[in-house]
């Protein structure tokens, strides 16, 4: 869920910083795309780690 959402947010991301580049139309100013893209590495960090939390309980410790 976490590893989907960071996926969304970075294409949010991404997208922003397409239309600026080719539409001049950015939706987000500076500080917008910083929090965006600090927000999909926050999720992306979350999904990592309970990705590594669900494979230790799996090998028992």
């Amino acid at each position: 869920m976490f590893l989907a959402a960071s996926i969304v947010v970075f294409a949010i991301y991404f997208a922003n910083v397409a239309l600026g580049a080719f539409a001049n139309a950015a939706v987000f100013g500076d500080v917008g795309e910083m929090l965006v893209l600090f927000a999909a590495s926050i999720l992306f960090v979350v999904a990592i780690l309970k990705k590594e939390a669900d494979r230790d309980t799996e090998n028992g410790g």
